[in-house]
């Protein structure tokens, strides 16, 4: 039997090695994830943002992470659903994500 815990923070590790080509932070620090939810036999829900619906990577980057989620040992269903509410600021980095780029 799986570990919805251990599978939840395996999917979080997976997520931290996506970046987005525009900014050298990997897409978890920039706050671009906003739920991951593991469900029973292993099924994996993730919404996520983009930092701008004119994001150039918009029609890749979701079936990007979705590949990530689904290579996590323990999950057998992954879905990514792209989500624009609410909308992305830095605010929502992390604080070691703000400072990479320079916002403190």
């Amino acid at each position: 039997m799986s570990d919805p815990a251990k599978i939840r923070a395996d999917v979080i590790e997976a997520l931290k090695t996506c970046y987005d080509p525009e900014i050298p932070v990997d897409i978890y620090e920039l706050g671009l994830i906003y739920e991951v939810e593991v469900g029973e036999g292993g099924s994996v829900a993730v919404k996520m943002t983009l930092t701008s619906p004119a994001c150039p990577v918009a029609g890749s980057l979701p079936g990007e992470v979705e590949q990530k989620v689904r290579s996590v040992t323990g999950v057998n269903e992954a879905r990514v659903e792209l989500v624009w509410d609410p909308p992305w600021d830095k605010d929502m980095m992390s604080e070691e994500a703000q400072l990479t780029l320079g916002f403190f």
